[in-house]
This record gives structure tokens, C-alpha cells and sequence, in this order.
């Protein structure tokens, strides 16, 4: 980014995968360091999965809180599709930064058969390769997991977010210690410098196809094991809806509860489409 001038980050993802407190925590280090900030954003569908974002512009003197098409100096992608509806905003130059894992919607999964087709974009990173040549792809959803927690990952993103901006590490390390519940203050701090340090491939390499990813999901494990944390579900049946084998039913406290394990044919809907990150197929 440039040194003077108002500088552009958008945020964006689905519902559940914590874009709001990610911006918080990026305006938090932008006010610490003297900055005028202003924000703008949009959650309402957060709930049922849908689409998150928030414009976050800081400088000497911000006069708008929204970015216009063409002048966002970074994308941050909390999902792929997300980064390909966004990408028209990043300006020549600039750098859109994308979790690999994706969130498909229930919309594009209207036949839940196992390996029936999607209406889920394709080739995403190639076309983002095509609008801008920083690319930065990874899963960062992986490194939580890592870590002990998946709820993490936009904290890992911000990671990643810092080596592109000017910002020192301790700004980061103190504004997420400030805007974190306190007894996960360690947990995202660590989660932050995983992605900080976070490889990404070049843009000359291939990655796996999606046809394969999605093959080893469902066929190099044996036993399926569906797990539900129960305190994250906040009881909005997606998961119920989607699996096509009704392994999953909803108890009498609205929350998911497995009932038919064996049953699972790893699909992984009720992962990818989970807005709350709650569901997971090991």
C-alpha cells in the first residue's frame, strides 16, 4: 500500500466466518496508528449463510465509508465465490487475498445427490488471476484446524492481510488482544501469526483440480465421523436441509444432532454450507 492517501480494504465473505470482527480489529490498528477510519457493511443475512461484507478506508482524511469499483487497494476473500463477486472493486495493482475453503450456498445445491453438479463457480482463482496479478490463495481454514479451533480462521486471514499493509506486528497483536474475548486472546493471537507467515503459490503453479479435492473427501477416509459443537449451532437447519442421506435431524432445543452416521456418504454439504462453521465431517 502507499504510504499517504486513503487506503481501501474490503472484507468480505458469508455469514458465520466473522468478517465484522475482522474489520473491527483492522480498525482498531488503524485508529491506534492516528488514522482517520470509516467503515460500512452489511451482515442482515448473516444468519442463513448469506453474503457479509465491510468497507474499511483509513487515512489522514476519509471523507466516504464506502469504496467505489476500482479502488480497493485489497480484497480479503473469507470464501472463493465471494472473491469473484468482489473482485471488480480491486484496482490495477492491487491484492486480493482468498480463503481456498469454500461455503456453497443452498441455492446452488438444489440436487443433493452425491457428485451431481453444482451451481457453484468454477476456475475461480484463474479468473482472479486474470483481473489481478497478486493472488493470494490458501486455506486458511486449515491452520485453525491446526491450531484448535476452526472459528479462527479469519483471524488467520488477517494474518495474512498484515503483510500487505504498513502496519507493525505488535499494532496487530495488541488490537486483536483488545477486541477478543479474553480467554481466546492467545488463541487468535497464534492463529493471526500462522497467517502471517502463511506460503502462498506462486502464479505459475498448478493447484489440484476441485474434481479431485472434492474425490479424496469423499473416498480416502473410511469410517465417517460427523461432529456438531452444540454451543455454535444457533439452530437455522441448513445442515438438516441439505444432507441427502437425513443423517442429521434437528432435537428439541432446535439444535443439529447426528442420528445416522453411518449413513454419511461425505458429501460434505453440511460443512461447506454451515454458516457457523459448527459442522464437521472428519
Amino acid at each position: 500500500m502507499e504510504p499517504n492517501g486513503t487506503q481501501n480494504v474490503l472484507i468480505v465473505g458469508v455469514g458465520g466466518q466473522g468478517v465484522i470482527l475482522a474489520s473491527d480489529i483492522l480498525g482498531v490498528v488503524c485508529m491506534n496508528r492516528g488514522y482517520q477510519v470509516k467503515k460500512s457493511e452489511v451482515h442482515g443475512m448473516a444468519k442463513r449463510g448469506g453474503v457479509v461484507y465491510s468497507h474499511v478506508r483509513y487515512g489522514a482524511q476519509v471523507l466516504s465509508p464506502t469504496i467505489e469499483p476500482g479502488t480497493s487497494d485489497v480484497l480479503l476473500a473469507f470464501e472463493p465465490a465471494e472473491a469473484l463477486r468482489w473482485s471488480k472493486y480491486v484496482k490495477p495493482g492491487g491484492t486480493i487475498i482468498v480463503n481456498s475453503r469454500k461455503r456453497i450456498p443452498p441455492a446452488a445445491c438444489q440436487d443433493r445427490r452425491m457428485d451431481a453438479p453444482t451451481r457453484y463457480p468454477q476456475g475461480i482463482e484463474q479468473a482472479l488471476r486474470g483481473q489481478v496479478g497478486d493472488v493470494r490463495q490458501f486455506d486458511a481454514e486449515e491452520l485453525a484446524v491446526e491450531i484448535g479451533d476452526h472459528r479462527m480462521c479469519n483471524t488467520v486471514l488477517l494474518g495474512a492481510l498484515s503483510s500487505v499493509c504498513e502496519f507493525e506486528l505488535q499494532d496487530w497483536l495488541g488490537a486483536i488482544a483488545a477486541s477478543v474475548k479474553p480467554k481466546t486472546v492467545e488463541r487468535n493471537q497464534k492463529a493471526f501469526l500462522a497467517g502471517r507467515n502463511a506460503q502462498f503459490a506462486a502464479m505459475r503453479d498448478s493447484l489440484p483440480s476441485e474434481k479431485c479435492e472434492m474425490s479424496r473427501s469423499v473416498t480416502c477416509l473410511d469410517a465417517p465421523e460427523i461432529a456438531i459443537h452444540d454451543s455454535w449451532c444457533k439452530g437455522c437447519e441448513i445442515c438438516v436441509v441439505v444432507c441427502p442421506q437425513a443423517c442429521l435431524k434437528m432435537n428439541e432445543r432446535n439444535r443439529a444432532e447426528v442420528v445416522k452416521a453411518e449413513a454419511c456418504i461425505r458429501c460434505m454439504l453440511c460443512e461447506w454450507m454451515c454458516p457457523d462453521l459448527a459442522v464437521r465431517v472428519q
